[in-house]
């Protein structure tokens, strides 16, 4: 028997290196012995790549009520408003201790006592509540939490670790299953190893790389949701994926998003002839939520059969967006355009999973020890619609939210039994990696054509259909091959798009994110979508 080749034991294991497991960790590095887990280097997670900023009321002329209906508006009726409200409270907190950490959000240039940091304003907010660093927010945040990561003596840091499966005790009932750590691939080693904790939280991110083009990285894979269903957390409102709707269109930028605020800016959308059209779709035109403006942009590419839109600015001064855009000005003009001088091609593109495992105020899962942060959990405050920059909100946040939970009750929480070995022995080498190579570019391509911003029954049901052949050759490979981060990949991408596939089949109504044809009214009553695993 091949045995596991290592066992690593913490008080907290976090799985995810974004703004919501880094600021987690140095929460509770002061108090707890804490290993973080990264797939890949520890600043590759989506949070590196958000661009717009973190959403606060710190104006005179705003208020947490306004911050609050704004969100309860985008959310389409499925936002919890206590935990709305609880997330709005706290932001000040949130984004004190980032200031305190070393985040150099951009200042006025000319600040007064009110206003000392710059404030910008996006789609779906009444005000200019949003807090940034340039327009590489995420970036300033996650290069700074990293930094502070790296000198904290009681983080122990492990880079190029896939998370595998979470590890619990086997207990029938839910409520006495204890999660005491999981399995994870050292893809330096090429090895198993095992990780031990008394607490372990999921920060791992969404599962937009389910779909063919994505504003994500590579590692938003939906591992964390694919672990927590396994081990038998519940999902909810996994339907609701939202499609950010200015993705640059170029053969040369993989991924690259436009962000929401250039338009809060005084962006225009335009059709290739140079007429805008959002006007026609919102009153509130390019300031509408983003669920509204791809869902446009969707249509008119279809009605005109055309490959993109355009997003103009050009018409501000160019100092103006070099300064208050100097990330996309740069990468624009490397690949030839000059957003001062001509509209950018744009189109929509999977950006952000609204749903997730469910939790509570705290973090909570359904499982004792395992919480969830970020946008790997359903929290109840985006709903049906994410309101923007409310994300990185809510990964601090919860962070705080979730450790504050951990040190009240570390105490009453008994140290881990000893972890399984992890079991190679029926296993071999792969001989055929192009079987993953193409499952993988099928069920993406699937899921774009399929279950994308605009859906219908026999799409859906296609979709099914596709991904449990997926699912089936997928457990045969994993059953009979040693693992590699590419199947551990697949295995989890093709689970959560049944999950997302089963979330848009049973609402059979027009809400938020989700759209379809076959029902594009919207029911008088707002529930939320929630799917229990069936017991073991």
């Amino acid at each position: 028997m091949n045995s596991t080749s290592k066992t690593h034991t913490h008080d907290v294991l976090v799985i995810g290196s974004g703004a919501a497991g880094l600021s987690l960790a140095l929460r509770l590095a002061g108090s707890l012995r804490v290993a973080v887990m990264a797939k890949g280097p520890l600043t590759e997670s989506a949070t590196r790549y958000a661009q717009g900023g973190i959403s606060a009321v710190l104006d005179k002329q705003d208020s947490l009520d306004a911050h609050v209906q704004d969100t309860l508006q985008a959310g389409a009726g499925l936002c919890a408003e206590d935990v709305v409200r609880f997330t709005v409270e706290h932001a000040q907190e949130a984004i004190q201790w980032l200031i305190t950490q070393g985040v150099p959000f951009t200042r006025e240039a000319s600040p007064t006592t009110e206003h000392v940091f710059h404030l910008t304003r996006e789609g779906g907010h009444s005000h200019r509540r949003i807090l940034h660093a340039d327009d590489s927010t995420g970036r300033a945040i996650e290069l700074t939490l990293e930094s502070q990561a790296r000198q904290h003596a009681n983080l122990d840091l492990y880079e190029h670790y896939i998370a595998i499966d979470l590890i619990t005790t086997h207990k029938l009932v839910l409520a006495d299953r204890r999660c005491i750590g999981a399995y994870a691939l050292n893809r330096t080693l090429n090895r198993v190893e095992a990780f031990r904790a008394r607490f372990v939280i999921l920060a791992t991110g969404g599962a937009n790389k389910v779909y063919l083009y994505t504003t994500n990285p590579d590692v938003a894979t939906g591992d964390g949701i694919a672990m927590a269903w396994r081990a038998g957390c519940r999902v909810a409102n996994l339907e609701f994926i939202q499609f950010h709707p200015t993705c640059l269109y170029h053969p040369m930028a993989k991924s690259f998003l436009i962000s929401e605020a250039v338009r809060g800016e005084g962006g225009r959308l335009l059709l290739p002839d140079g007429r805008p059209f959002m006007q026609r779709f919102d009153p509130r035109g390019e300031l509408a939520p983003r669920d509204i403006v791809a869902r446009a942009i969707d249509s008119e590419m279809k009605r005109l059969g055309v490959d993109c839109v355009y997003l103009d600015i050009s018409h501000k001064p160019a100092e103006f967006i070099t300064r208050h855009f100097p990330t996309i000005y740069r990468r624009c003009l490397e690949l030839g355009l000059d957003m001062t001088k001509q509209p950018l091609p744009v189109v929509p593109a999977a950006h952000y999973t609204s749903g997730g495992v469910v939790t509570d105020l705290r973090g909570r899962t359904d499982i004792n020890g395992l919480y969830a942060i970020g946008e790997v959990a359903c929290t109840g405050l985006h709903g049906a619609n994410r309101l923007a920059s409310n994300s990185l909100l809510e990964c601090v946040v919860f962070a705080f939210a979730a450790g504050r939970d951990i040190l009240q009750v570390q105490h009453a929480l008994p140290a881990p039994p000893p972890v399984p070995a992890w079991d190679e022995s029926r296993v071999t080498d792969s001989d055929e990696e192009i079987v993953v190579a193409h499952n993988w570019d099928e069920l993406r391509r699937m899921m774009w054509d399929y279950v994308g911003i605009v859906r219908t029954n026999k799409r859906l049901e296609r979709a099914k259909r596709r991904v449990d052949m997926l699912k089936s050759e997928i457990s045969d490979y994993y059953g009979n091959f040693r693992v590699t981060n590419d199947l551990i990949e697949l295995r989890n991408l093709a689970l959560v798009a049944e999950l997302i596939i089963l979330s848009a089949m049973q609402r059979k109504e027009s809400r938020g994110l989700h759209y379809t044809s076959d029902y594009p009214h919207t029911l008088p009553e707002a529930k939320n979508t929630v799917l229990t695993p069936t017991a073991d």
